[in-house]
């Protein structure tokens, strides 16, 4: 069976729309948001204005890229959660009213399950069973996957989200909003040993990040103390330390994981995923430790829809579909 589908992402402040056919994807368009920037970070009234605007012209766009009618549609499908609740909405309501005029299918999706099924879009594509380390700014989880739609999470943080932690320290730093990238640039030039942050060790494989922005705050303001120019004459050291002391808290746990499973197939999927140092650190394990890595092209690392028509495709074929009454879940769990 080769279902044509469209799927809507909606869950922060990108709005997308793919269209997919028999698990090929023909369409994927995004529409990010750049009126967050002045505020620091994601105000969720202001990105669900912004989907409202956007959705229409995204959905239009992936129909006419993709080469395909409206009526050649065999589902909808939408991100249900994780998200906020706003965006989310936005979303739903679309994906319902779409769906209802058309009389096809619904398909409701795990934000969270779809980033990891972003690795079955292109080649080379992981064997199950796989270990996932998916991370972002809202959710940082070690996740075995058993199959396409059966998943369990190992461990997960226990309060900030690593995606957090490279924003708010690069906030720290002075950097602008979405910061993350920019510490990840800076970084590249600095020495990643030059400075040391603490590395956080929690029971079994779960995380914890808050420590470490706690660490940093009081570093940077100690050494402010005693040369107010600390940072700025710096900058690419402390960049570079930091991210070190993310990535290397990240492995820990990810290869006591794989030690212990006995599993080599190792993937890493989410926004965070797009970070180069971590990267690079899981191409270095896949050396060191024999693993077969496996990380996502970067269109496909940040929030986007091809993503969630990955999943609807196997949902599809397996007769998952939702009912008129569903809504959207902002702590949807895998």
């Amino acid at each position: 069976m080769s279902p044509t589908l469209l799927a809507i992402e909606s869950s922060c402040d990108d709005t997308s729309a793919a269209v997919i056919r028999g698990g090929k994807v023909l369409a994927n368009i995004v529409a990010t948001q750049e009126v967050h920037k002045q505020y620091g970070g994601v105000v969720p009234e202001l990105a669900s204005r912004a989907h409202q605007q956007n959705i229409i012209p995204v959905v239009t766009q992936a129909l006419l890229t993709a080469k395909i009618t409206k009526k050649e549609l065999d589902a909808v499908a939408f991100t249900r959660g994780p998200g906020l609740l706003g965006a989310l909405l936005v979303g739903c309501s679309f994906a319902k009213a779409f769906a209802l005029g058309l009389q096809i299918p619904l398909i409701e999706v795990n934000h969270m399950q779809a980033h990891i099924l972003a690795h079955f879009i292109d080649e080379p594509k992981p064997a199950f069973p796989f270990l996932c380390l998916t991370v972002s700014g809202g959710h940082t989880q070690i996740v075995l996957v058993k199959d396409y739609l059966n998943m369990q999470i190992l461990g997960q943080t226990t309060d900030d989200a690593v995606g957090e932690a490279f924003d708010k320290s690069a906030k720290l730093v002075g950097l602008d909003y979405p910061g993350g990238p920019l510490l990840d640039q800076l970084a590249a030039t600095g020495n990643p040993d030059r400075f040391t942050f603490p590395i956080v060790s929690m029971p079994g494989y779960d995380y914890s990040f808050s420590g470490i922005k706690t660490a940093v705050l009081y570093f940077l303001r100690d050494n402010k103390t005693q040369n107010p120019n600390f940072i700025a004459e710096n900058l690419p050291d402390i960049c570079a330390s930091i991210q070190n002391a993310l990535i290397q808290t990240l492995l820990k746990k990810l290869k006591l994981a794989a030690k212990e499973t006995g599993i080599r197939e190792i993937a890493i999927a989410g926004g965070v995923s797009a970070n180069s140092g971590l990267r690079r650190a899981m191409q270095e394990g896949a050396t060191r430790y024999n693993w077969n890595v496996y990380i996502p092209d970067f269109q496909y690392c940040t929030d986007n829809a091809a993503m969630i028509a990955m999943v609807a495709h196997y949902k599809f074929l397996q007769g998952d579909f939702a009912n008129q009454y569903v809504s959207p879940d902002p702590r949807y769990k895998v």
